[in-house]
């Protein structure tokens, strides 16, 4: 079994050699050569990436990227407020289930899972539910790879007065956006996704006036968002609890990579590629994606499972996995898929090399 293999996932993905090696030095929480020289650092270039508008502010939250999405879900919805999310994929899912779980009125809008969310369904809710503070979208669903258009969602919440919370945890640094001419109040990601760190910690950049107001809302300690932000503005990037220093500092030296690599645009730029010269392929090799092309991102893409009586995924998965290919399962409820990622260190040279390795041999069939 080959232990050296990239990881052609929406995230854990595949990093640099010198990201892994940022990693082997431990740092002291309380030391400003950690806390200034990287986390104040970080914090801004990341407000940089995300817009050139004024008025934004970026704070870091130890866990999962969901970790995030509830600190900040349960941060900033005041006890009154309700939420409207969007939900066409498993993402959106879980922004309804952290809403139901911690008991903030919810009202979900689902188009399915291939469709983009219709403009007048979201006009419709907001117009008609006057207790609706809050609207919620993901980016990129990565449940089919879906791109939603959170631009014109966002244009029509803002239109009724709505405060604006997005889910880009798997699009932010690989698509280019700017959330400030979005009006995006709360954008939240991940250190292991498109900007290429590991996983260990996700962060959100918000409105500072908006964030001011949070004060008081959250309903946990640790994923209380305002505090994280206010300990790290009083004490110069200082955490509250335990930093996930060994994280931190592999996605500065993640950050450093992506101005290398030509910015946001040129990354992207490259997934595209990725994604573009993977649909092709498998296409050559009988495979059909389960989207339309002019909904795909350049994240992942879910294709339809061959419908030969022999096909087993874990099968295809562990002969790929012997090539040195790491796919993903599906995760549709009415169609049989599985998922293959264009982000991370993977190139388009890399997908060649997948679509050779398919084209080999058929993976699933035990003899092969």
């Amino acid at each position: 079994m080959n232990n050296e293999y990239l990881l052609l996932t929406p995230g854990p993905l595949s990093t640099s050699k010198t990201v892994r090696e940022a990693m082997l030095k431990d740092w002291c929480t309380w030391d400003d050569e950690y806390n200034k020289d990287i986390v104040e650092v970080i914090r801004s270039k990341l407000v940089q990436l995300a817009t050139s508008q004024p008025g934004y502010t970026s704070v870091l939250m130890q866990g999962s990227g969901t970790a995030s999405v509830e600190a900040t879900i349960g941060s900033v919805i005041p006890a009154n407020g309700k939420l409207l999310v969007v939900d066409n994929g498993a993402y959106g899912a879980r922004i309804a289930q952290i809403a139901n779980y911690l008991q903030i009125a919810c009202e979900v809008i689902t188009p399915g899972e291939t469709a983009q969310p219709v403009l007048a369904d979201v006009q419709d809710k907001l117009a008609n539910d006057a207790e609706i503070s809050h609207v919620a979208i993901v980016h990129c669903e990565t449940t089919t790879g879906m791109l939603n258009p959170i631009e014109a969602v966002a244009d029509v919440a803002k239109a009724h007065g709505k405060i604006v919370i997005l889910d880009a945890m798997s699009s932010f640094g690989g698509i280019p956006m700017d959330i400030g001419q979005m009006g995006i109040d709360f954008m939240i990601s991940s250190a292991n996704k498109c900007i290429q760190g590991v996983p260990g910690f996700g962060f959100v950049i918000a409105k500072q006036y908006e964030l001011e107001k949070c004060q008081g809302r959250a309903r946990s300690l640790s994923l209380d968002l305002y505090d994280q932000w206010q300990c790290m503005e009083a004490n110069h990037g200082k955490w509250r609890f335990t930093s996930p220093t060994h994280t931190v500092r592999a996605f500065y030296q993640a950050l450093i990579e992506l101005e290398q690599e030509g910015g946001i645009q040129a990354r992207f730029a490259r997934y595209q590629t990725n994604q573009t010269t993977l649909v092709a392929g498998m296409r050559l090799l009988g495979f059909e994606p389960l989207l339309a092309d002019e909904l795909h991102s350049p994240i992942i893409t879910s294709f339809y499972s061959p419908t030969d009586e022999s096909y087993q995924f874990k099968g295809f998965y562990d002969r790929l996995k012997e090539q040195g290919f790491v796919i993903y399962p599906g995760k549709v409820s009415h169609a049989d898929c599985f998922r293959i990622g264009n982000i991370g260190e993977v190139y388009p040279e890399d997908i060649q090399r997948l679509l050779a390795a398919i084209s080999n041999a058929k993976y699933w069939e035990e003899n092969a």
